[in-house]
């Protein structure tokens, strides 16, 4: 009996979380729940409190009321590097690789939290050490063949297009190992093959690693696509739940989102 509660227990659910900045609620009694192996999106206009709602979940922000579980766990109140190692990863709106270090050390960064060397085998290069960061190196490359990144490790991170940008930003967040991942706007500012490209590699991604996905998205032939679940925010608030066919025939959605030609073209 037990086992069966385990197996239906969503992974990460939020209830009556609130986010208040001095006068301002910028999330407002939100209810969120994902069952394990579920490819979700949030989206809603700009200001809706979706990248606050990803802040709370990892742990950047600290909910002025409710709570979270992951896999049954409260986590909020934890730090974000604790709540990474429990099995939460995230890339965010805006890019933030290493510029100036290469594609391979990009990666090789996410695998540091699992070191098993010191700071006095670092210091002194141990051959504990050199051991540790053979491995890492080792386990770096074979996650970028994983994502045909192999060609380019050595390429600092500032010199790639960017949606190549991108998918090294996606990898080193699943060189985290994570169970849940949390992209924000992964299609801000790509052409329309990149977005084509995502969409497959999203979907490559989830079945390989075995992933529950939640994803912002503005873009709404990505949002659509491959979404299952939808929710809709609009000032802090939720404002409508379902799959792609409901959310885009929801009369509350198209006045306050998607607007009726969107809607109709979507």
């Amino acid at each position: 009996m037990m086992e069966n509660i385990l197996q239906t227990s969503p992974i990460l659910q939020l209830q009556g979380v609130t986010k208040f900045f001095g006068g301002l609620c910028a999330v407002k009694s939100f209810d969120l729940k994902l069952n394990k192996g579920d490819l979700a999106g949030l989206i809603g206009p700009n200001g809706a409190g979706k990248t606050t709602a990803f802040n709370l979940i990892t742990g950047l922000y600290q909910p002025t009321k409710g709570e979270i579980h992951f896999n049954g766990e409260q986590i909020s109140g934890m730090d974000p590097h604790e709540i990474t190692r429990m099995g939460i990863a995230r890339t965010f709106q805006n890019i933030r690789l290493f510029p100036n270090l290469t594609v391979l050390d990009n990666v090789r960064i996410a695998y540091h939290a699992h070191i098993d060397y010191s700071m006095a085998d670092s210091i002194f290069r141990s051959p504990r050490f050199s051991r540790g960061e053979k491995e890492l190196t080792e386990k770096a490359q074979d996650f970028l063949s994983i994502f045909q990144l192999e060609g380019i490790q050595d390429e600092l991170a500032k010199n790639l297009p960017y949606g190549e940008q991108r998918r090294v930003e996606i990898a080193r967040a699943l060189a985290c190992d994570p169970k849940l991942l949390l992209l924000d706007e992964p299609a801000a500012g790509m052409n329309p093959r990149e977005i084509i490209n995502l969409m497959e590699l999203i979907g490559f991604i989830r079945e390989r690693f075995n992933l529950t996905i939640l994803l912002i998205e503005h873009q709404m032939r990505v949002v659509m696509g491959i979404c299952e679940h939808i929710t809709v925010m609009d000032f802090g608030e939720v404002i409508a739940r379902g799959n792609p066919n409901e959310i885009q025939n929801n009369p509350q959605v198209v006045e306050a989102y998607l607007g009726k030609g969107a809607a109709n073209a979507a």
